[in-house]
């Protein structure tokens, strides 16, 4: 009897929560160790064998596991998600005990009435920091204190009306807000951690942008671990910070491990189930369809040709996602380092994209974990090395007639 492949069951719900514990940690743009060492390495510590090594940085939290340290004869490849989150950001306090902040890569539309965590560095111990919850995101107060034009629609919410309202009463409440330690700069996290959805196999809440792309690094990783080892390929599973403010914490890894080749697990766009935008003739992806292989950009089309192949082998579902001038991703991280690394993207389709309620489908998490799994089976089994992908770019010189 055939077995039926991960990709077309449901996740087990151990699986799941190592997901949802990804997900679900405090990691915004500039102090990602709690999703780094506070939940990613104890995980990976559960079934790394002794001879891998943890890299970490000086400049940054992120975190690189690599599976032959020292072992530069290898074909290396590294598999990067980031797990920095966009956050807001405190900026001022008002009078009034109203603490005004700034959305950052949020629609401020899409922030409102939702409860956040505020996480206040202790002016006492500069360095730590406390959670203060049970706040919410508003803007208007009230129905009853909007424009006309807002009521009905014609005009939106400004990121300059947003405040943190933390139900402060009675006097001198911007000194109450004061004494708490909140200071300008503090970050803002929504909170709503993932759970499964309505639809069959499917799941929602907030960060899947980009917790997805490190759980599926680390997943890969027990794949590997579970496995019989590696001999000819050299794994880099990598855990960067700063995707979100330009790719900085990427470009730092690949700059200083300097792969041969470079794979991105990054969310993308269920352009399919995307309203109102059917005009612009986007590629049709669709949640539930199989993972995303990029093309453009600075993609390698050698590397992708083996994607395919893996995949097609393996029957693993895929969709090609275009690229024009950037990948959007940390496939972009070589070539801002100098690096020569043959480089790709892989993602899975995702709708409502920076809100609270992302949201995504399973079978298409693990279809990209084990196509990645797969092509770097097929790199192991062809011995693939640095100077093949030199000397594999397609000729199109060379390309027959099609009839």
């Amino acid at each position: 009897m055939t077995e039926t492949p991960p990709w077309k069951n449901s996740m087990p719900d151990e699986q799941f929560t190592r997901m949802r514990d990804i997900l679900a940690a405090p990691s915004p743009i500039g102090l990602e160790a709690a999703m780094t060492m506070g939940v990613i390495l104890p995980q990976m510590q559960e079934f790394m064998p002794p001879e891998w090594a943890v890299h970490r940085f000086r400049g940054n939290a992120g975190m690189v596991v690599d599976t032959a340290p020292g072992r530069d004869d290898l074909l290396s490849v590294m598999v990067i998600g980031h797990a920095d989150k966009i956050r807001m950001q405190v900026r001022s306090i008002g009078e009034d005990g109203k603490i005004w902040i700034e959305s950052d890569s949020f629609l401020p539309s899409v922030l409102l009435g939702h409860e956040v965590t505020l996480f206040s560095e202790d002016p006492e111990t500069p360095g730590s920091y406390r959670a203060l919850q049970g706040g919410t995101v508003e803007a208007l107060g009230a129905i009853h204190f909007a424009s006309p034009a807002l009521r009905n629609g014609d005009t939106g919410v400004k990121k300059t009306q947003l405040y943190l309202e933390l139900q402060l009463h009675g006097e001198k409440r911007k000194e109450q807000v004061e004494k708490l330690g909140v200071r300008p700069g503090d970050p803002i996290l929504l909170h709503r951690p993932i759970q499964r959805g309505f639809g069959a196999d499917t799941f929602y809440g907030a960060y899947l942008d980009n917790g997805l792309g490190c759980f599926t690094a680390s997943e890969l990783a027990r794949l590997v671990a579970a496995g019989p080892g590696l001999e000819k390929v050299r794994l880099l599973f990598a855990f960067a910070a700063y995707e979100e403010i330009g790719r900085f914490g990427a470009t730092v890894l690949a700059g200083e491990l300097k792969p041969d080749v470079i794979i991105a697990v990054d969310v993308n766009h269920d352009y399919d189930a995307a309203p109102g935008v059917s005009d612009q003739r986007f590629t049709p992806l669709a949640m539930g369809k199989g993972y995303t292989l990029t093309t453009g950009s600075i993609t390698s089309e050698s590397l992708n040709a083996f994607f395919q192949r893996a995949s097609r082998e393996r029957g693993i579902p895929f969709q090609r996602s275009v690229s024009g001038r950037d990948t959007g991703t940390d496939a972009m991280a070589a070539v801002l380092a100098g690096v020569d690394a043959a480089a790709t993207s892989v993602g899975f389709p995702i709708r409502n994209m920076h809100t609270i309620s992302e949201t995504a489908h399973t079978g298409d998490v693990l279809a990209a974990i084990h196509a990645i799994k797969a092509t770097i089976d097929l790199l192991e089994r062809e011995a693939v090395t640095a100077d093949t992908f030199r000397s594999q770019h397609p000729r199109l010189d060379q390309a027959p007639p099609l009839r």
